[in-house]
C-alpha cells in the first residue's frame, strides 16, 4: 500500500485500514532489524527535520530512522536555520523545501503551521509534535499495546492528566482502532470540546466509547492500559509549581494500579518527572511497565511511516 501525497498531522488523516497496514509494516521492519538484515527502502531519499522544541525521542528516532532506511535525515533549527523563523511565510517555506526534499518532519508549538505546512508543500509532512497533538507517540503506544496483548479492539485505556496534546491524540487513536477510553482530568484542565466532538464521531462508527471524567480512581477500574503525561507541557513552565497543586489525585500510583486490571499496562510518553505526575514504582514495575519498551518502538513505528509516506 503506497500512497500518493499522503501527510501524517493527526491520525484521523488515516483510516483504519491504512493503520493496520502502518503496524505490519512497523512490525515487519523491526523484525528486519533484530535478524541485521539491511532495509534501505530510503535510499537517496532527504528528510527535512525542522524543529521549534527541544526533543530527545522525536529527533534521535527520526534520525537514526531515516538512516536506517537508508536515507539522509537533515536537521533544521526554525529560529537558527530557516528564514521562516524571521518572518518568510509557511506557505513559501512548504513550497521551496518541496523542491528540495522527499519529506518533512515538522515539531512545533502552532498546530496550524503544520496544517498550512502540508497544504501548501508537494511532498509528505509529519506532524512530530504539536501543541495541540502527538499522533506519531499515540500511533506508538497503540503499536506496543498490541505487541504485549494482542487486538486493541475493546480494550480499555485510561489516560490520568491534563488534557493535551497527548489526550487529544489518545482521542483520536483509541476511536480510530476501536479502544474504549476515559480521560480524567481535574476541572479546568479537559480536552477541547471539538478534538473530543470529531473523535466521538469516528468512535460511534467504531462501535468504541470515549467519556471524561474528573474522577481518576472511578476511572481506572478494570483498566487495561493506564497512560499519563506531565501536567505541564513545553511552554507552560511557568505553571508548573501551580499545577502541581491542581492535580493533586491524579498522581498515577500504586493505589491507582491496584484498582485497574491485574494484568494492566503502565505507559508514559517521557519524559517523566518522578515524583509528580508517576512514582518511581510505578514506572519502573517489571511486571506492567512497558515504557522504554513504547520508546524503543517510537523508532520502528516512525520508520514505518517513513517507508509508508516516502517510497513510491
Amino acid at each position: 500500500m503506497h500512497m500518493l501525497k499522503k501527510d501524517l498531522v493527526s491520525i484521523l488523516d488515516w483510516n483504519e485500514e491504512e493503520i493496520k497496514h502502518l503496524f505490519k509494516t512497523a512490525e515487519r521492519i523491526k523484525n528486519y532489524q533484530k535478524t541485521g538484515v539491511e532495509f534501505h527502502s530510503l535510499k537517496g531519499k532527504t528528510l527535512g527535520m525542522m524543529f521549534s522544541k527541544a526533543s530527545t525521542r522525536t529527533r534521535v528516532s527520526f534520525e537514526v530512522g531515516m538512516y536506517q532506511l537508508g536515507g539522509y535525515p537533515l536537521y533544521l533549527d526554525i529560529k537558527a536555520n530557516l528564514q521562516v523563523g524571521r518572518g518568510e511565510t509557511i506557505e513559501d517555506t512548504a513550497r521551496v523545501l518541496s523542491r528540495y526534499l522527499d519529506g518533512i518532519m515538522i515539531r512545533t508549538f502552532s498546530h496550524d503551521d503544520v496544517v498550512k505546512l502540508a497544504k501548501y508543500s508537494s511532498i509528505p509532512v509529519i506532524n512530530g509534535l504539536t501543541d495541540l497533538l502527538h499522533p506519531c507517540q499515540v500511533l506508538t503506544d497503540i503499536f506496543t499495546f498490541i505487541e504485549h496483548r494482542g487486538d486493541p479492539k475493546g480494550a480499555n485505556v485510561v489516560f490520568i492528566g491534563d488534557g493535551n496534546n497527548m489526550a487529544h491524540s489518545w482521542l483520536n487513536g483509541a476511536a480510530r482502532c476501536g479502544m474504549n477510553l476515559t480521560i480524567a482530568s481535574p476541572k479546568g484542565f479537559e480536552v477541547k470540546k471539538d478534538v473530543f466532538d470529531a473523535a466521538s464521531a469516528v468512535a460511534k462508527y467504531n462501535g468504541c466509547t470515549l467519556k471524561l471524567t474528573n474522577d481518576p480512581r472511578e476511572a481506572v477500574k478494570g483498566a487495561d492500559l493506564l497512560y499519563t503525561d506531565v501536567w505541564a507541557s513545553m511552554g507552560q513552565e511557568a505553571e508548573a509549581k501551580e499545577r502541581v497543586k491542581k492535580f493533586e489525585g491524579f498522581q498515577l500510583n500504586r493505589e491507582l494500579v491496584d484498582l485497574a486490571d491485574k494484568d494492566v499496562l503502565i505507559m508514559h510518553c517521557l519524559p517523566a518527572h518522578r515524583g509528580e505526575e508517576i512514582t518511581d514504582d510505578v514506572i519502573d514495575d517489571p511486571k506492567h511497565s512497558v515504557v522504554f519498551d513504547e520508546a524503543e518502538n517510537r523508532l520502528h513505528l516512525q520508520k514505518g511511516i517513513l517507508h509508508i509516506l516516502m517510497t513510491k
